[in-house]
């Protein structure tokens, strides 16, 4: 039986299993405060069951996404056929000295050994502390275009099968 969209078992979709290692940069929406949505590209970890976004602590997107705050995340492939991992949930925050461990992770995944080695011995000194936005998913969805469609194109491809 197929898992349906919105459920959290999702994340153990080969798809998004293979989405949440990847080097592409999630897509991290929220709100801002003249109640305009944001959407920023943006690197991150996951650690089996958040999603950890690392950021300067003086980040804008840090006016509005605190503790509670509910944001949605966009993990997708630039190919077709295309795969998406979209997760929906609530925040929540800290500050750490140094650079974040999930970011040091996710640079050396994104970067390489040697690159990402070199890019964070450049970020240490402008970078003293770093704050980390963990999303905790309340939904889940995948659509891998093969066989997880939008639920809109999955309705008309039923009806086209169904009129014969």
């Amino acid at each position: 039986m197929t898992t349906h969209q919105g459920d959290l078992a999702l994340l153990q979709d080969p798809v998004a299993k293979r989405l949440l290692q990847s080097p592409v940069p999630a897509r991290l929406a929220y709100v801002w405060t003249d109640g305009t949505p944001r959407v920023v590209p943006i690197g991150f970890h996951w650690n089996g069951s958040e999603v950890v976004l690392g950021t300067p602590p003086d980040a804008p997107k840090l006016k509005v996404v605190k503790n509670g705050t509910t944001v949605a995340l966009s993990i997708d492939t630039t190919t077709p056929p295309y795969k998406v991992l979209q997760i929906r949930g609530t925040v929540r925050t800290d500050l750490v000295e140094g650079i974040a461990p999930e970011y040091e992770a996710l640079t050396i995944r994104n970067l390489g050994e040697e690159q990402g080695r070199a890019w964070l011995e450049t970020l240490r000194p402008l970078c003293p502390r770093m704050a980390r936005i963990f999303v905790i998913p309340q939904w889940v969805a995948v659509l891998d275009f093969e066989s997880r469609f939008p639920s809109a194109l999955e309705r008309a491809m039923e009806a086209a099968a169904v009129a014969g």
